[in-house]
């Protein structure tokens, strides 16, 4: 069968249209800035990935499935091995030790763990003929694949994206076979840390809810004996951390987090600046170069961490519901 019948031209469209999205959102936010390489940098560096992208596409659709295997385990191993080294010989930007220098070129290390930490997962899940067997040793492997990258990303101080790996989690998890019950002791300490941060009490009677779940699932009393009590470690451990371990500064982005409004000049202003540009968009947008917001510069980070900011400010409701659905295109 010839290669374009095979070809996803649905998925590779979808991305298509999210990388020119993508530029022109770098292009409006980094435009008319005082800094004036900023355009140049950002906007050009864009471009380059873009296309490094579309050879990643070409290269991996031509290549047999089974390099991929072989090469999962292999791949993972070489991004831990640069994840200890950058987190000891990383180069620092804006705070955070994730980016290594090699041979004049700065890597993103985390970046390339996302991809082989899902590859070393789908290999190792595609191994297993009976995940349905609800053995421990695969719900300890699995944790042990996705928190050895989490644990060098968080020592980089890139909190973020070691919580993109959370994210990871329930999907890779349902899409394996494995029961329902295990799947939701694995997401569960996720759920209960953002819980306690929000409101502690809501976290306590999730930690009594999801024990029950899981034993009207799997009808193993050990097992929901042990979720309970790793529930409540869990609930106890945030509050802990938020009181006694975290330094003042930290505990205020927390509580910013929580309510921006309780220090909207300090900890809150990012997120009151965000929720102002995308509420601001409207329908249809101001247009585009057009967002007060983003041409005033401020939105902090707006042609990084807050893009979305400028693409709803610039192209309203519609413009950011069209980046919503080939997104989930893509998920699809």
């Amino acid at each position: 069968m010839a290669w374009y019948r095979q070809f996803d031209w649905l998925l590779f469209f979808s991305w298509l249209g999210l990388s020119l999205i993508g530029l022109v959102a770098i292009y409006s936010a980094t435009q008319g800035s005082e800094q004036g390489a900023l355009l140049s940098r950002n906007f050009g560096n864009q471009v380059i990935h873009v296309v490094l992208g579309l050879a990643a596409i070409l290269i991996i659709q031509f290549t047999a499935s089974r390099t991929f295997i072989q090469l999962a385990y292999l791949a993972y191993g070489l991004t831990l091995v640069f994840g200890i080294l950058t987190v000891f010989f990383g180069v620092e930007v804006g705070g955070e030790r994730n980016w290594l220098s090699i041979m004049g070129f700065r890597l993103q290390i985390s970046e390339f763990m996302k991809g082989t930490t899902v590859l070393a997962l789908a290999n190792y899940l595609t191994s297993r003929r009976d995940i349905s067997a609800k053995e421990f040793s695969t719900v300890a492997t699995i944790i042990v694949i996705i928190f050895a990258p989490v644990m060098l990303i968080t020592l980089m101080g890139d909190t973020g994206t070691s919580l993109v790996f959370f994210a990871l989690i329930p999907f890779i998890l349902l899409w394996s076979g494995l029961p329902y019950g295990l799947s939701l002791l694995i997401v569960s300490p996720a759920i209960l840390a953002y819980l306690s941060i929000v409101n502690w009490p809501v976290a306590l009677i999730a930690a009594v809810i999801i024990p029950l779940v899981i034993f009207l699932l799997e009808k193993r009393p050990g097992l929901s004996f042990v979720s309970f009590a790793f529930s409540l470690l869990v609930v106890i451990g945030v509050q802990v951390a938020l009181m006694e371990v975290l330094q003042p500064h930290q505990q205020a982005r927390v509580e910013a987090f929580v309510n921006p409004a309780i220090d909207p000049h300090g900890a809150g202003w990012n997120v009151i600046q965000a929720k102002t540009a995308i509420g601001s968009g409207g329908i249809y947008g101001k247009g585009f170069m057009e967002g007060t917001q983003t041409q005033l510069r401020f939105l902090p980070e707006q042609q990084t961490d807050f893009i979305f900011c400028v693409i709803s400010e610039e192209f309203g409701f519609i413009g950011a519901s069209l980046l919503m659905v080939l997104f989930l295109i893509m998920l699809m």
